[in-house]
């Protein structure tokens, strides 16, 4: 082959690898499960202790707030063909102890890189003191695609700070156990929140140092104001480290007065795969 011709493939191929770098990786897809009032708030939710997705973010949150809770999410990206469907029961009012159980399905990829994965998790979380919580949760993840195959057990471990009746602080590490498996790379996340009786706020940073050869930072932000006590509204930030792309969230709710309810969300990728998930979450809470 010329010189010239291999000097210009050799530009083209080194012009492409920052862009394939950049793109959606398996160590995050199991990252974002949330249910809809978390991702309406950017995703920051592990210090809130708000919903039974404390099992995917801090274990150490089920313990928070005395509640009984169950949630059904469903999710859908029309633009990726990628969902979930999830199903999460907490329990924190029958004894000092917190116990959680949570299920998800998901379709993952596309083409012949498609897989679907199921993911159930059991979690445990403890109050050492009214001020400290920690809390633990194991996962098993089973996965089936024609590139992409996975069986196997992981932990994470969390850490929560009461700062005030109001704020709370927290640290957490996920995936503690090695697995080998890209989908279930080592991280870590702190996380701090604000919950009053009518505003939530909540910022959550995750750093990923084992995945790439640097260090990879994901941020989240949101708000929720609480209308009337019935009617929530959030918005929410999510800066992501890995495809190095911005993405912003919107959501609303229904409370009823025993303690369902009913919530829907929606995430805008700004670049990356451009992104479109909608997201809806049914929930009943008896305290």
């Amino acid at each position: 082959m010329p010189l010239r011709a291999i000097a210009v493939a050799l530009s083209l191929t080194l012009s492409l690898v920052p862009v394939v770098a950049r793109g959606a990786e398996p160590a995050e897809e199991l990252r974002n499960i949330a249910n809809a009032r978390a991702l309406g708030m950017g995703s920051a939710f592990r210090a809130t202790g708000l919903g039974a997705d404390a099992l995917q973010g801090n274990p150490a949150a089920m313990a928070l707030f005395p509640a009984y809770r169950i949630e059904g999410t469903g999710a859908y990206d029309p633009r990726n063909k990628e969902g979930f469907l999830g199903i999460s029961l907490a329990d924190s009012s029958s004894g000092r102890l917190a116990l959680g159980v949570d299920y998800h399905w998901l379709s993952l990829g596309r083409g012949g890189a498609r897989s679907t994965s199921n993911l159930s998790t059991l979690g445990a979380a403890l109050p050492l003191t009214q001020s400290l919580l920690i809390g633990l949760s194991g996962h098993y993840l089973r996965l089936n695609g024609q590139s992409r195959v996975a069986n196997s057990i992981t932990l994470d471990g969390g850490l929560l700070v009461r700062l005030g009746e109001q704020v709370t602080v927290g640290v957490s590490g996920h995936n503690l156990i090695d697995t080998e498996n890209v989908e279930l790379t080592r991280y870590y996340s702190a996380h701090l929140a604000y919950v009053g009786m009518a505003a939530v706020l909540a910022f959550d940073v995750r750093g990923d140092f084992e995945t790439r050869d640097s260090a990879v930072f994901t941020y989240n932000a949101g708000a929720e104001y609480i209308l009337n006590q019935v009617v929530p509204l959030r918005v929410g930030y999510t800066y992501d480290g890995f495809q190095e792309i911005s993405r912003v969230t919107a959501g609303l709710g229904f409370l009823s007065p025993g303690g369902g309810g009913v919530d829907l969300g929606y995430q805008h990728d700004l670049g990356g795969e451009n992104g479109r998930l909608l997201i809806l979450t049914l929930r009943l809470m008896v305290n």
